[in-house]
């Protein structure tokens, strides 16, 4: 594919198995966030992790040497309170999750509430028991309705792949017979609070990720052009099968973060 004349002007850029596996940076990533600074291209933070702040994703880039701001990053915990927020402004949630989605939700004027809430709010939650799974179930029954962060079913980490937030969901739907109003990507809810804060149209942004069912699903859904690296959940060899499974293709594929930099780098206007 012919890419000397690459017409995205700004990016999207995921974390989790694109720019680091836990606390490990994954090669180039430092140099890809640098010279998409250096060269004045316009790129965000987007990631489906739930259980950080932006203050927090940012001091955990800049741990492994990736320059980050607060600013930069745009989480789904953030987009669902907005989300809720502008559904019903002051209502009560009942979080299931961690210190990043409390905090959200609450900065959003969000009442927190696991008595009778008007919101289960799910994300990842590494501390998740039966008894939650039981309540949960009880107050989306009760009528509460049923937010998902973000439906990755696999995390990539430095030891290897754990269940994501959209495993626990499947416990919660099994159990309600409910199914979630999906934030994270693939949803385009997410995609567009990140856009919007661009202030481009979807066709300027492309989304840059490893995961075919989350990062690329949702550039298609938002009408964003797309960049896979294989860094992450997606490999060479399980590719075919993630493609028909999404049923999506990614624009370009790279095999590392040095190549998506100086694809990016090299063709900037």
């Amino acid at each position: 594919m012919n890419t000397t004349n690459l017409s995205w002007k700004a990016y999207l850029i995921d974390l989790d198995g694109t720019l680091y596996h836990g606390s490990r940076m994954i090669p180039e990533a430092d140099r890809l966030i640098t010279e998409l600074q250096d060269n004045g291209i316009p790129f965000l933070f987007v990631t489906n992790n739930s259980s950080r702040t932006p203050e927090d994703v940012a001091e955990h880039l800049k741990a492994m040497g990736i320059p980050a701001k607060e600013e930069q990053v745009c989480t789904s915990a953030v987009a669902a309170a907005e989300y809720i927020a502008g559904q019903m402004p002051g209502c009560k949630v009942a979080p299931i999750g961690e210190t990043g989605l409390i905090t959200t939700l609450k900065n959003a004027g969000l009442t927190l509430d696991k008595e009778h809430p008007d919101f289960v709010v799910q994300g990842i939650d590494r501390n998740f028991t039966y008894e939650t799974l039981t309540k949960a179930a009880r107050w989306i029954l009760g009528g509460a309705r049923y937010v998902l962060t973000n439906p990755d079913l696999l995390l990539p980490s430095q030891d290897g792949l754990m269940p994501g937030a959209g495993t626990i969901s499947a416990a919660i739907r099994a159990a309600s017979g409910v199914e979630p109003i999906v934030i994270g990507k693939p949803s385009d809810i997410l995609m567009k609070h990140a856009i919007a804060r661009l202030g481009l149209r979807n066709e300027e942004v492309a989304v840059i990720g490893d995961n075919m069912l989350t990062d690329i699903s949702a550039g298609v859904n938002a009408g964003c052009g797309t960049i896979l690296t294989l860094t992450g959940v997606t490999t060479a060899e399980n590719l075919p099968s993630f493609v028909a499974s999404s049923g999506v293709n990614p624009d370009l594929i790279c095999s590392n973060l040095d190549e998506v930099r100086k694809l990016i780098c090299n063709n900037s206007h």
